[in-house]
């Protein structure tokens, strides 16, 4: 069974992104591992729950097909860091699906690995920091609600999050026999 790893961040990690792409990958036969910055109980923006028994310290990038970043307002607090970039980077250079939603798509580009590639990330009319962040390190800016370029695909929120699932499956099925 192929498996795929999703990051949350403790605390603040967007539901929807969450449980939704989880529930469209599990429905194309992927095996989820669920990781975070803390073991217990996560809880998410609006109450969801999910029990992590593995940091991302514990992530060993070869045993997965794809590696998912969820977004909330808990990603930027809690998941951009050393060990989030390093994960990325390793993600890549295996040739693994590299995949973020939301405000995690900024993740990927302080990595470095979205320089010269398209993607999206959430912005709003007031809040354009994102977008910002994106094209700083690299990345090419699309506005739509997901973005696939090569092996990273990008969404830019909740709303995405069954398309994001089910362009995740389709890279997955893509890239290996």
């Amino acid at each position: 069974m192929k498996k795929i790893a999703m990051i949350i961040a403790f605390k603040e990690f967007r539901d929807e992104e969450y449980f939704q792409t989880k529930e469209v990958l599990e429905s194309k036969g992927f095996k989820i591992k669920t990781f975070s910055n803390e073991k217990g109980i996560a809880l998410g923006r609006f109450g969801g729950e999910v029990q992590i028994n593995n940091t991302i310290n514990d992530l060993n990038v070869a045993e997965f097909e794809a590696v998912v970043f969820v977004g909330g307002m808990g990603a930027v607090q809690f998941l951009d860091n050393e060990a989030s970039y390093k994960i990325a980077k390793q993600a890549l250079e295996e040739g693994k699906v590299l995949a973020a939603i939301c405000i995690a798509p900024t993740i990927l580009a302080k990595a470095g690995v979205l320089k010269g590639k398209k993607c999206t990330v959430w912005s709003s009319n007031t809040d354009k920091s994102a977008i910002k962040i994106i094209k700083e390190n690299g990345g090419i800016y699309e506005e739509k609600s997901v973005v696939v370029s090569g092996n990273i695909i990008t969404a830019d929120s909740f709303e995405a999050a069954k398309l994001f699932g089910q362009s995740i499956a389709e890279a997955c099925l893509k890239s290996k026999p």
